[in-house]
């Protein structure tokens, strides 16, 4: 329960930072020190929780998902769901950004990571449990080293990067169209499947060690944040502000996620999950609806806002050209009340869309199509 509690959770704060990304007036970075303002910080930064916990708790889901199973069904439907999310991607959800068919605009990302880590953990399953969590944690903890790589080490003289340089920025670097590169990803997914044993024991104990994981990855990312020598490309810095230093020092990389950013997310997660476990209010049954059908929420979503940012665009502009998302932004957005107003609308929106689809899964449990939406 806890976990489709807390997919939920983490489906819901996407779906702010998808509005904000829509709707938002202010056209730069909202973790952009120089530009940025509190509540516009914390609009961004508490939907940094979301994809450390999506790819985690879709490895933890993996597992659970498999008891009865033997490694090669496991495998197999590991595989088959993998390569079906990057399809997503390159369709469904390209299409959702963009509303568009032009494919030199693209963007590869949650998605795309998700059905990779899924790809590389069918692979990843037939080694023991420390093994796969041995490898989680040192993709985790350890893919910083690389920072000091540059794309440009790469460049062949005709200006491309080569197989090389793409490969690393699959892996590693962000260069268009890859925006989440896949290293930390797995390693996050890998360590989510190693946890699933933890989720068969009993709640008390459930909670216990969640709350316990949580403590210690907040505390290392505190002491080492202080440091400031390994863990983030981007150092933190003092501000003008006491304010804003502390901003500073919660600013961590996203893309590709540090070990910093890892440990700042995956840590509230775990309290979280912890808090979950005695989750039985209308709060909780409200989230695990949309825990229960995440993938559906996704690509549903997706089309709900940005139709919804054309359709309002086009009521004050009068002008289908202009009302394009591709082509508004010079005049278009709003504050964040409209924004946290949209969030909510959009949410309770889809409350019994998902709610119809989670009954319409339960009664299909086992039909051939339910794992992959």
């Amino acid at each position: 329960m806890s976990v489709a509690i807390m997919r939920g959770l983490v489906i819901v704060l996407m779906a702010l930072d998808h509005v904000r990304g829509f709707f938002t007036d202010a056209d730069f970075s909202a973790t952009d020190l120089s530009r940025t303002n509190l509540m516009l910080f914390l609009t961004r930064w508490v939907t940094h929780l979301c994809a450390p916990a999506f790819v985690f708790l879709a490895g933890t889901s993996a597992f659970l998902s498999a008891q009865g199973e033997d490694r090669r069904q496991l495998a197999i439907r590991l595989l088959t769901r993998g390569l079906w999310l990057v399809i997503l991607e390159l369709t469904v959800v390209r299409f959702s950004w963009y509303f568009n068919l032009d494919y030199n605009q693209m963007s590869l990302q949650v998605i795309w990571a998700l059905g990779w880590s899924m790809v590389v953990l069918s692979a990843l399953i037939y080694l023991p449990l420390w093994a796969i969590a041995s490898v989680g944690i040192l993709m985790i903890s350890a893919h910083n080293l690389l920072d000091g790589i540059r794309l440009d080490d790469f460049r062949a003289a005709d200006g491309t990067h080569g197989w090389q340089g793409w490969a690393l920025s699959v892996l590693h670097i962000p260069h268009y169209p890859v925006i989440y590169p896949l290293i930390p990803w797995i390693g996050v997914m890998a360590a989510g499947y190693a946890f699933g044993p933890v989720m068969l024991a009993a709640s008390e104990t459930r909670r216990k060690a969640a709350l316990a994981c949580g403590i210690v990855l907040i505390t290392a990312f505190v002491i080492l944040r202080a440091y400031n020598v390994y863990g983030d490309p981007v150092p933190w810095s003092g501000q003008e502000t006491g304010l804003f230093t502390l901003l500073s020092f919660l600013n961590t990389t996203k893309y590709p996620p540090s070990l910093l950013y890892l440990l700042m997310t995956l840590g509230p997660m775990f309290v979280l999950l912890a808090a979950f476990e005695q989750a039985q209010g209308s709060i909780g049954r409200f989230l695990m609806i949309f825990g229960r059908v995440p993938l559906f929420f996704y690509l549903v979503h997706l089309y709900v806002i940005h139709a919804l940012a054309v359709a309002v665009a086009f009521a004050m502009s009068g002008d289908i050209q202009s009302s394009s998302s591709e082509t508004f932004s010079s005049w278009w957005g709003f504050g964040l009340p409209v924004v946290y107003l949209t969030w909510i609308a959009v949410v309770i929106l889809l409350y019994p869309v998902c709610q119809w689809f989670a009954g319409l899964k339960s009664r299909h449990r086992g039909s051939w199509w339910t794992p992959y939406i």
